[in-house]
């Protein structure tokens, strides 16, 4: 009876039903992965910002445009384009909303990728988070001019980087992982009816 489907069977009934939670829920389940990892990461970058020498951290503000993160470079363009300035410059909430969604929605398509093609998870993540520092940091935030070339930073800097990215790319697997189940499996934590 190949090719012939029999309704109400369950073999049947198995493979029409979707898995996971859909598309809109495994996003959403990505923001809430991203919206954790960035939160953790930036406790971990702080903590090792607060550990480097005074000089360090001069050259590294030195080296950023306005003396601002991307985020809040990008948060001041904005409300100089609508003609505002913000007050303080940094921090700022939209600073701080612009810096939490450079996170979360890459993490947003990671979730959706890690499904379809389960090698993106790797590292159990950190490949992932290696991944976005290497484009945001080092490759479209000097070409948005949101940051200064890589070069002008201190080692320290990058060094500091690469840990919290990695940080990133863990907790949102180790999030994900719970919420949506392994790479290639989505669970479904929504239900209906």
């Amino acid at each position: 009876m190949d090719g012939v489907e029999v309704r109400g069977w369950p073999e049947t009934e198995d493979a029409r039903r979707p898995q996971g939670d859909g598309l809109l829920g495994t996003l959403l389940k990505g923001a809430a992965a991203g919206a954790a990892a960035v939160w953790l990461m930036d406790r971990v970058d702080w903590a090792m910002w607060d550990a480097e020498d005074a000089e360090t951290r001069r050259r590294t503000r030195a080296a950023r445009p306005g003396g601002l993160d991307p985020a809040h470079v990008a948060a001041n363009r904005i409300a100089e384009a609508f003609g505002t300035e913000l007050r303080p410059r940094q921090p700022h909430p939209l600073g701080v909303a612009l810096h939490y969604s450079f996170g979360v929605v890459p993490t947003m398509a990671y979730a959706v990728l890690r499904h379809r093609a389960p090698q993106v998870a790797a590292g159990g993540g950190t490949l992932f988070g290696l991944a976005a520092m290497l484009i945001e940091d080092e490759g479209m935030n000097p070409l948005l001019g949101v940051a200064a070339p890589p070069q002008a930073y201190p080692w320290q800097d990058h060094a500091r980087s690469v840990v919290a990215h990695l940080v990133v790319g863990a907790v949102a697997e180790g999030v994900l992982r719970a919420l949506d189940g392994p790479p290639g499996e989505p669970r479904r934590i929504a239900t209906s009816g």
